[in-house]
C-alpha cells in the first residue's frame, strides 16, 4: 500500500465543530482554519451543509484553495432539488448547483442525491432522467421501505444504477438505535434518521457508507466490525471506498472514525495511521495526507 494516503476515503459528517478543539484542533485553532486541520487528518467530508444551504462562491473558492486535490466531498444536491417535486423539474437548478462547486474540480465526487422517504418504486422515471441528464458522478441515498424489502422493487432500483455507474448509499444506523436513553442528542438523532437495514452494496469502484454511531464508542466495536471486514474486501478487490461515521451530536464523530481506522490497520497490515495533530500553537503532520 502507498505509505502517504489511504486506499480509501473516511471522514466525517463536517469539519466545523467547535468542540473537536477538545478532540481533534489544537486549542487555539481558529474556526477559519478548521477545514484545513481537517483534511490533514482525514481525506473526505460528507457534504452535508450544501443539502441545507448553497455556499457562496467565495466560501467554495475559500474551500478549493484550503483543500488538496485528492481531497474528496461528497456534497449534497439541496434539498429543493431533492425534496422539490419531480426530478426532471430540478435539472437547471442541478447544473446551476454543479456550477456553484465547479471550482472545486474533481474533489466534488460523487455527488450525493438523498432523497425523501416519499420518493418511491412508481418515481424512478424520474430518477433515470436526473441522471441521464446530470452526467456526473452519483451516488444515491433512498429511503423508501420498499427499497429495503428485497423485491422486485429494490431489484428494479440497483440494476438501473448498476447500468448508469450510479453508486446506492449505504446507511446503517444499528449501532444508533440500538441505544436507550434519554440523551436529547440520541432521541434527536433517533427521530431524524431513518429505521432501514443496512444495504452494502458496491455497484461502482466507490461504494459509500453512513454509520450513525452509539454514544458509547465502545458499543460500537460489534457494529464496526462487520464494516471493517466488508470495507477491507472491497479495498483488496481494487475498490475505493467511502466510509463516513457519525454519532448523535457528532462531537464524538472523529474519535469514532479513528477508532474505526485502527480496526482496519488490524485488518490490512501496511495501512498508514492518521495524522495526528499537535496539541500545541504549531500543527505537525504525521503521513495520512
Amino acid at each position: 500500500m502507498n505509505s502517504q494516503r489511504p486506499p480509501y476515503h473516511l471522514g466525517c459528517p463536517s469539519w466545523s465543530e467547535n468542540a473537536w478543539r477538545e478532540s481533534l484542533y489544537p486549542e487555539n485553532a481558529r474556526s477559519n482554519e478548521f477545514l484545513g486541520l481537517y483534511a490533514q487528518v482525514f481525506n473526505a467530508v460528507e457534504g452535508n451543509t450544501t443539502f441545507y444551504a448553497r455556499p457562496a462562491p467565495a466560501t467554495v473558492e475559500r474551500w478549493a484553495q484550503a483543500l488538496p486535490e485528492h481531497f474528496r466531498i461528497t456534497a449534497k444536491f439541496h434539498r429543493d432539488i431533492s425534496h422539490g417535486g419531480d426530478l426532471r423539474q430540478q435539472l437547471q437548478a442541478a447544473d446551476d448547483f454543479i456550477q456553484l462547486l465547479a471550482p472545486l474540480g474533481a474533489r466534488v465526487q460523487p455527488l450525493w442525491l438523498q432523497l425523501p422517504a416519499s420518493f418511491g418504486p412508481l418515481r424512478l422515471a424520474e430518477l433515470v432522467s436526473f441522471i441521464d441528464a446530470v452526467e456526473r458522478p452519483l451516488a444515491v441515498e433512498v429511503r423508501h421501505s420498499t427499497f429495503f424489502a428485497k423485491g422486485d422493487e429494490e431489484r428494479m432500483l440497483n440494476r438501473l444504477l448498476l447500468d448508469r455507474g450510479v453508486e446506492r448509499i449505504c446507511l446503517d444506523p444499528r449501532a444508533l438505535f440500538s441505544c436507550v436513553s434519554t440523551d436529547p442528542a440520541v432521541l434527536h438523532a433517533q427521530s431524524k434518521k431513518p429505521k432501514v437495514p443496512p444495504r452494502p452494496a458496491a455497484l461502482t469502484q466507490f461504494p459509500q457508507v453512513r454509520f450513525i454511531g452509539h454514544p458509547v464508542l465502545e458499543a460500537n466495536d460489534v457494529f464496526l466490525a462487520p464494516w471493517v471486514e466488508k470495507v477491507a474486501g472491497w479495498i483488496e478487490e481494487g475498490r475505493t471506498p467511502y466510509v463516513f461515521l457519525h454519532t448523535p451530536d457528532n462531537l464524538q464523530a472523529p474519535d469514532l472514525a479513528r477508532r474505526f481506522h485502527e480496526q482496519l490497520m488490524a485488518r490490512l497490515p501496511g495501512l498508514p495511521p492518521l495524522v495526528v495533530l499537535d496539541r500545541g500553537p504549531a500543527v505537525q503532520q504525521l503521513g495520512l495526507l
